[in-house]
């Protein structure tokens, strides 16, 4: 039996892990097939405070890890299949460690970018592929970019990325965007974007120095083409990762965890839920944290008994 048990290694689930550990409630962490996130596929974080000359992904994710190890939290690697939230104590079941049962469960399993699933490209992530403009557009200063989308978040990267490039060109399969209109005339009235429509991703291209470029189907004339580039954003949306939850806690259309305004308390009591698995709008490492910093103080008050209870609704 745990006090609480964190699903999840990313920003969010380790910061939580450090707090409820200085708390002295010795939290399990489990960490599942990418201990530490998405940060760990990133290179050099340059916008996470404190780190004025930035630091690799895979290091300030190691050394969040260590920091909650160092005030008693406990890790575990396993995959949790599915949960009883019906009452509690609630139960985890996890592959290679079976049931678990803990008083509360912070849920920090974030959400998954979509990829393309073309040949070079999880090879060249890093190395000139990205899904976040936010978090490397920066490092495309004065050179060629392609954004790979027809969304809203497609038109908001492209739009954010001609800060930096050189040109942006926004590649999509069809002629017609998905996009709301207010942000198809936006990325339309922005100079630097340029337009690459009806054209079909096929291949990243990549030499010894990263990303030359993409290898498109031209829908038109059936011809390939390659768009030259020294950055591919892959900007098709994210996948929360909540199948294991089987509609156990209430969430968005798309699977997002929905949570009380203003916290990260769940539908279920002793539930709570923080990072990129509830954020639809922010996915980054220092938003994150913070949420991770809430669901351990929200966790902490549910188990000394100190929450308020809601009358509004009682007469």
């Amino acid at each position: 039996m745990y006090k609480s048990i964190i699903i999840g290694t990313g920003p969010a689930g380790l910061t939580a892990a450090i707090y409820l550990a200085r708390a002295n409630l010795k939290p399990l962490v489990i960490e599942g097939m990418q201990p530490g996130g998405q940060l760990t596929t990133t290179t050099e974080v340059e916008n996470f405070p404190g780190f004025p000359d930035g630091i690799m992904g895979p290091e300030l994710m190691d050394n969040m890890r260590k920091q909650a190890e160092r005030f008693g939290a406990e890790f575990k690697t396993g995959w949790v299949n599915k949960v009883d939230f019906s009452k509690r104590p609630f139960k985890l079941f996890v592959e290679g460690m079976g049931e678990i049962e803990t008083e509360t469960v912070i849920i920090s399993t974030g959400a998954s970018a979509k990829y393309l699933g073309i040949p070079g490209e999880q090879e060249n992530v890093g190395r000139g592929v990205s899904t976040c403009a936010t978090c490397d557009g920066f490092f495309f200063r004065g050179k060629k970019i392609l954004v790979v989308g027809g969304g809203d978040s497609a038109m908001e990267e492209a739009n954010f990325l001609s800060r930096f490039g050189s040109s942006v060109t926004l590649v999509h399969r069809r002629e017609e965007l998905r996009a709301s209109k207010i942000m198809q005339d936006r990325a339309r009235a922005n100079e630097k974007i340029q337009w690459a429509l009806n054209r079909v991703p096929l291949e990243i291209v990549a030499g010894d120095n990263g990303v030359k470029g993409l290898k498109v189907l031209n829908n038109e004339t059936g011809q390939e083409e390659l768009l030259e580039a020294d950055g591919v954003f892959v900007a098709i949306g994210h996948t929360p990762n909540t199948k294991f939850l089987e509609n156990q806690i209430d969430t968005d259309e798309i699977g997002y965890i929905r949570v009380k305004p203003g916290t990260t308390e769940t539908n279920v009591p002793g539930v709570f839920a923080c990072g990129d698995v509830q954020d639809v709008r922010y996915r980054q490492a220092v938003s994150a944290a913070g949420t991770g910093c809430m669901a351990a103080m929200d966790c902490e008050k549910f188990l000394e008994g100190s929450m308020v209870h809601d009358w509004s609704g009682t007469l």
